[in-house]
């Protein structure tokens, strides 16, 4: 339920306006300990000390939240409109039809503003610099931030929700919201967010190899090519310098006939990366909506099987 409530309604506009999003409020409290225990004149030593006491306070305040909401709902409402509430908030903490728009965002981008509008909608889920890539390049960016978000956006936090209910799913998506402020090698986090990246990592790894299979059973039913899905996936996926992104991204660049990752530039460093896939690297506007229909396809094979799992468990 909480997969098709986000796939219908996203996060609604009048409702961040309203109270904001969760995330915003995740990341008020990470930029409040980053501030507080992470000294720029402390040793290397300290300063990771203080992000694995930052990374316990984060988890522990996350997963308390959660499973506060959780005994009050189900404390004070019958079960099945507890079920439909804690549906409704868990919802606001999966990124499947945001992901779908931003991508969406730059095939129009290359569409109605060329290479340059293609560019600034890349730049909204990129980190890397905009202006050194070419339209090929362009699309690859977003078709990979599809693929690694498929994984940490919606295979990930329907894993720990799944598992572990609403507190589970909060303390998911703070520590992956961890890793995305503080996670970085820059010389402020590079010890400070040592354990947000390390744990970010470790939390990630059943979604990841989960999304992989979602993608080329997509591949299959949408009749890609589901056998390069699985060979790069299960040959390249280890060649990336993330433990995880390397399997949805293999996967992907398999279903398309494309090559993904490879070397980038993030401001003005370039960083060497294995490609993941064997496929052509001149990947086009149109292999970015391919991208966003094997996306969709996978999405609902997930909701497909939540909801079998779930009547199953019911019965």
């Amino acid at each position: 339920m909480t997969l098709l409530i986000e796939a219908a309604t996203g996060y609604p506009d009048a409702l961040f306006r309203a109270i904001r999003h969760p995330v915003v409020w995740i990341g008020a409290l990470i930029s409040a300990l980053d501030r507080h225990l992470n000294q720029p004149q402390w040793p290397s030593a300290t300063r990771r000390l203080m992000g694995v006491v930052a990374v316990i306070i984060l988890a522990i305040s996350a997963a308390g939240v959660g499973g506060a909401i959780e005994c009050a709902v189900q404390a004070t409402l019958p079960l099945t409109p507890a079920l439909i509430v804690e549906a409704l908030l868990a919802s606001s903490l999966f990124a499947q039809r945001s992901l779908f728009d931003h991508v969406l965002a730059v095939a129009n981008g290359l569409r109605d503003g060329g290479l340059d509008g293609g560019r600034l909608a890349v730049s909204m889920i990129v980190g890397r610099n905009p202006q050194s890539l070419d339209e090929p390049g362009v699309c690859r960016a977003a078709i990979e931030s599809l693929a690694e978000n498929f994984a940490d956006g919606v295979v990930s936090p329907m894993v720990w929700c799944a598992m572990f209910g609403l507190p589970g799913l909060v303390f998911y998506k703070a520590i992956n919201t961890a890793d995305s402020m503080i996670g970085h090698r820059t010389p402020r986090h590079a010890a400070f967010g040592w354990a947000a990246a390390r744990l970010d990592d470790v939390i990630n790894l059943p979604g990841a190899r989960l999304s992989a299979i979602w993608i080329v059973t997509a591949a299959f039913l949408w009749r890609a090519d589901w056998r390069g899905a699985l060979r790069a996936a299960w040959r390249d996926a280890g060649k990336h310098r993330s433990p995880n992104a390397g399997w949805p991204e293999a996967a992907m660049a398999g279903a398309l006939g494309l090559r993904l990752a490879g070397p980038r530039i993030y401001g003005d460093t370039r960083v060497e990366d294995a490609w993941m896939g064997d496929g052509r690297a001149e990947a086009a506007a149109a292999d970015l909506r391919r991208a966003l229909r094997l996306y969709r396809v996978a999405c609902g094979c997930e909701i497909a099987v939540v909801i079998v799992l779930a009547i199953i468990a019911r019965g």
